[in-house]
């Protein structure tokens, strides 16, 4: 009964000796005299508790100290011995807690700064210190949640917005292309949220922007052109910067999944005509059929509100070579059999039907091979009339 009783005690005293952590810029020894966690600790070992916890009390002290970013107390505990790998009822360990309870600060803030701001930053930056002090204490930057879902650190600091764990993590030896039960590495999860900053920071890490998804053989590109297009609204900055951050970082726009799609396939079928640009302008070929022989333009087709669409059809049109609108089976785009498009069936059927000329051949070809972003380069090698020529769609 006394030795329950001085548990209780010891572990009130220590959980409240973490919760009123100083934090008002005193020293590490000032900040050990008034919470008294020193001499707690040294009580608790006497008593023998090993893993400092109670039935009053069921989280650790260590997770306590890594949830409410308390430093010194961190520290404290494991210098005295706490196990750094130690894991909660969900199967979070210290680092791990640090990371979902991650104070998230989407995007640069300009000063001057609110007193909301300045305390945000400041939780951050304790955040990034807790990261620090259970990495140098050997806490294992690789160790996956216990609960199933093989997620990293690194997979959870892309779920929780934390860009600048991953650099500390990165720097610590954690595996920056590790995969979870879905064979998803942390730069698939940041492509698919579409956020920039996350992106950007795991390239710099060393990510691999062409690894594919074990199960469905899509790329990071990939899970960004469908988050793109699978939006409502417009296509924002903020979207198209995350594009833009892995082609420029040697993302394939011409690689292919499972079921043979392509990213530009992704965006034709979603109608969204700045993201087709964007592909098109790192060479994305428009010509590439999927498994089931359909290319871009089938499936730009086959989505009813696309038709309304007519800049990016006049587009597509004028880059497909050769022209067909029809799968591998011969079936057209399911929104042209209906009888409300027969005008629009019948027009693309004849024009399939028709031979292009040798010039319009040569245009698309060209078209492809240099693309939009090399259009000035044209410009500066042709005559004024036949770079004119080649801006031309092909005529309907």
């Amino acid at each position: 009964s006394h030795f329950k009783t001085c548990q209780k005690v010891l572990c009130s005293g220590v959980h409240e000796a973490i919760r009123t952590e100083d934090e008002n810029r005193r020293t590490p020894d000032d900040a050990l005299k008034i919470n008294n966690a020193s001499f707690l600790l040294t009580k608790w070992k006497m008593y023998g508790l090993k893993n400092m916890s109670s039935q009053n009390h069921s989280i650790l002290p260590i997770h306590l100290a890594a949830i409410y970013r308390k430093t010194e107390s961190l520290e404290t505990l494991l210098y005295s011995g706490a196990d750094p790998e130690i894991r909660d009822h969900f199967g979070h360990t210290a680092l791990h807690l640090v990371i979902t309870h991650w104070p998230s600060i989407r995007g640069p803030w300009p000063k001057p700064w609110t007193k909301f701001q300045r305390a945000m930053i400041a939780m951050q930056q304790r955040a990034e210190a807790c990261l620090r002090v259970l990495c140098r204490f050997g806490a294992n930057v690789n160790s996956p949640v216990a609960n199933g879902c093989q997620q990293t650190p690194l997979h959870l600091a892309v779920r929780h917005g934390a860009p600048s764990a991953v650099a500390i993590l990165a720097g610590h030896g954690a595996n920056i292309n590790a995969t979870d039960q879905f064979g998803m590495v942390p730069l698939h999860m940041a492509a698919g949220v579409l956020d920039p900053c996350m992106t950007t920071s795991l390239i710099w890490a060393g990510a691999d922007v062409n690894k594919a998804m074990r199960q469905s053989g899509s790329t990071a590109l990939h899970m960004a052109i469908s988050a793109a297009v699978s939006k409502a609204g417009k296509t924002t900055v903020t979207d198209l910067q995350c594009i833009s951050e892995l082609l420029s970082h040697g993302a394939l726009p011409d690689s292919q999944n499972i079921a043979g799609r392509t990213p530009l396939h992704e965006a034709c079928q979603g109608g969204r005509e700045e993201v087709v640009d964007m592909l098109l302008q790192y060479n994305a070929n428009v010509n590439m059929r999927t498994a089931s022989g359909e290319n871009c333009l089938f499936l730009f087709l086959d989505r009813k509100s696309n038709l309304c669409c007519t800049t990016l059809l006049r587009k597509l049109l004028s880059l497909t070579y050769p022209f067909t609108i029809t799968d591998k089976e011969g079936l057209l785009p399911s929104v042209l059999l209906m009888p409300k498009h027969d005008f629009q069936r019948d027009l693309l059927l004849h024009l399939s039907q028709q031979p292009l000329s040798l010039l319009d051949i040569c245009r698309i070809y060209i078209r492809q091979q240099y693309g939009k972003g090399q259009r000035e380069t044209l410009k500066d090698l042709l005559p004024d009339r036949l770079f004119n020529f080649l801006k031309m769609p092909a005529p309907l």
